[in-house]
């Protein structure tokens, strides 16, 4: 896949020089909640996962991608996408920028942007959707600023800090691919 270049950032696939920044990531325990993470990755672990992220969507069923400031070439996040569905077309997306001094810049945004329309016409899905905690306003604004709709409730879907949470889902219809 060619790296793919907005305005402000760039999506490109992971390198073995983003193992530290893998490793921060995946382990920042504010974040677990969205990733379903339950105990933290080692650097053995994640660089397995490393040497194996060259593999095809359509074999692995996701793709993760690193964003990146197109002036600084920082890495700023991840974006991926997951249990992609040749079949039936869809696919879930998921964003996140690691740092909070980098969001509320548009970097997620543009990543989704650039994410879904890759979707649309490359991987010829039908729809992208994300699943997005009731809590979590910032990704609800991100989202539905993006043209996701909301489509459902899960009701007591996430078991988290001792409480059960609802868990919306979104969804982009692809009507222009």
């Amino acid at each position: 896949m060619k790296t793919l270049i907005g305005k402000k950032i760039l999506l490109r696939a992971l390198e073995p020089t983003d193992l530290d920044f893998l490793y921060q990531m995946e382990n920042d325990e504010s974040v677990w909640e969205v990733s379903n993470t339950t105990s933290p990755y080692s650097r053995f672990i994640l660089n397995q996962y490393l040497e194996n992220s060259h593999k095809d969507i359509f074999e692995v069923k996701q793709l993760r991608l690193v964003i990146c400031k197109i002036d600084s070439n920082k890495a700023l996040g991840s974006i991926d996408l997951f249990d992609f569905e040749p079949k039936h077309r869809r696919v879930g997306v998921g964003v996140l920028i690691s740092s909070d001094k980098e969001k509320q810049k548009g970097y997620a945004s543009e990543a989704l942007e650039l994410l879904y329309n890759y979707a649309f016409a490359h991987l010829n899905v039908h729809q992208v959707y994300a699943n997005i905690p009731e809590d979590n306003t910032a990704s609800i604004q991100l989202f539905e600023k993006s043209g996701f709709i909301k489509s459902g409730l899960k009701v007591d879907w996430i078991y988290s800090q001792g409480t059960y949470k609802n868990e919306l889902h979104y969804q982009l219809i692809n009507n222009v691919y």
